[in-house]
């Protein structure tokens, strides 16, 4: 049987997609805190980076758990409604909390990855991220770098326009160059709570950010086969806009092995 090369390719991401967002395994360290139940078991990470800053810690800690106890609640819930979707086990959920990068000793970037199994036709995986200022001990947006973030202003425009084409890009590395359509990009708009999640990229010079990274889960911006997308904004293409702080803190270029990370 003759199968085409797309889609011979599609089954060998879909593999490495599963390997990449699939539950932790036994080499793995031990969770922070777990949920197990015939309908469920939920785990939840912080790396060590993140434990070392009991605020930060509480932080993470309180919304992981938030998180497990609401699924735990729904598996629950489902169980009780659907036994017969729970013949071969209960679902199966993940939450790790990762540092990023930290820039000029204070603004941290952590990655929030998400692993949900209900025993549907495959598991999905969401990822997130979180700006955490260590000298106010809370988080925030990145804002404060950019003289206006204005929907549909100069500056998010701008920043749509370099995503897009980073993800161009990255889609013609992996041979996907068949999604990078209008069709996958529409859900990218010029505004802060649609643009994706971004974090401060690490940078070559100490201290410094090289730019920003936008996390795209699958089917975000390409099909599920195609796993997850980093997109990256060199500091370059964004100076017209930056704030004095911006100014400080942006430097530099991207680390070589920094775009091999998923």
């Amino acid at each position: 049987m003759f199968l085409a090369p797309g889609f011979m390719r599609a089954l060998a991401v879909a593999a490495v997609c599963s390997a990449l967002f699939g539950p932790t395994h036994a080499a793995d360290p031990k969770p922070d805190t777990v949920i197990k139940t015939k309908s469920i078991e939920a785990r939840l990470f912080l790396d060590d980076k993140i434990k070392a800053d009991a605020a930060l810690a509480a932080d993470c800690f309180a919304e992981g758990k938030k998180w497990l106890d609401k699924n735990a609640a729904e598996a629950a819930a489902a169980r009780k409604t659907d036994p017969q979707f729970f013949k071969d086990g209960g679902w199966d959920f993940e939450r790790k909390y990762s540092i990023r990068s930290v820039v000029a000793d204070r603004y941290v970037s952590i990655l929030r990855d998400d692993y949900m199994n209900t025993r549907g036709a495959h598991p999905n995986s969401d990822v997130n991220t979180i700006l955490w200022d260590k000298a106010d001990n809370k988080r925030i947006s990145i804002r404060p770098f950019f003289a206006e973030t204005a929907d549909n202003g100069a500056t998010m425009k701008a920043m749509v326009k370099a995503i897009i084409a980073s993800l161009k890009s990255e889609k013609k590395k992996r041979d996907a160059g068949e999604t990078a359509t209008d069709e996958w990009f529409k859900e990218l708009k010029p505004s802060l709570l649609k643009i994706g999640a971004v974090t401060l990229a690490p940078s070559t010079e100490a201290g410094k950010s090289s730019g920003l990274t936008f996390h795209y889960p699958p089917y975000a911006v390409g099909p599920y086969a195609e796993g997850e997308y980093v997109a990256f904004v060199p500091w370059e293409a964004l100076k017209p806009y930056l704030t004095a702080e911006g100014a400080r803190i942006f430097g530099g270029a991207r680390p070589k092995g920094d775009a091999d990370e998923p």
